[in-house]
């Protein structure tokens, strides 16, 4: 059926772009994987909860190190998560990820979605590089590093 309204993207070109090449900057140092997933709304109570469903469809439970991190978040609801698989969240603990949610909400609470979300993705990449360095014998790219958007 034929739509009057176009779905707004979440984000500009120029915002996705910058947040993919996060990511790519990020996992060249590190064996680890980065995933972001946004949508509109969080149709859990607990976007933890989310998150973790989403980190298991995506199979990211399933890198050799069991070190993959998503980012998740739900813009319109104003919830985010960051779900880490045990290698990388046993290596750092939970201060490192509730100070890593402090930090970016202080970019969320300017409305300034992409940047956050690129800081974000730098912390993450940094505590993935010290506990998970990179291996140019051994280490592939197990997951795309494109955004996922969800509804």
């Amino acid at each position: 059926m034929f739509s009057l309204f176009k779905k707004k993207p979440f984000f500009s070109k120029e915002e996705n772009d910058i947040i993919v090449q996060s990511i790519r900057d990020a996992e060249r140092q590190t064996s680890g994987e980065i995933r972001v997933f946004v949508e509109h709304k969080c149709r859990f109570i607990d976007p933890l909860d989310r998150a973790y469903e989403i980190f298991t469809q995506l199979k990211m439970n399933e890198t050799e190190h069991r070190n993959g991190v998503l980012f998740y978040v739900a813009l319109k609801d104003k919830q985010l998560a960051i779900f880490a698989d045990s290698g990388i969240h046993q290596a750092v603990g939970d201060q490192y990820w509730k100070d890593v949610v402090k930090h970016i909400l202080e970019f969320f609470n300017k409305e300034n979605y992409a940047l956050g979300i690129k800081e974000c993705i730098i912390k993450i990449g940094e505590a993935l590089k010290n506990n998970f360095p990179y291996d140019n014998n051994t280490d592939k790219n197990e997951l795309p590093d494109e955004i996922i958007f969800g509804k």
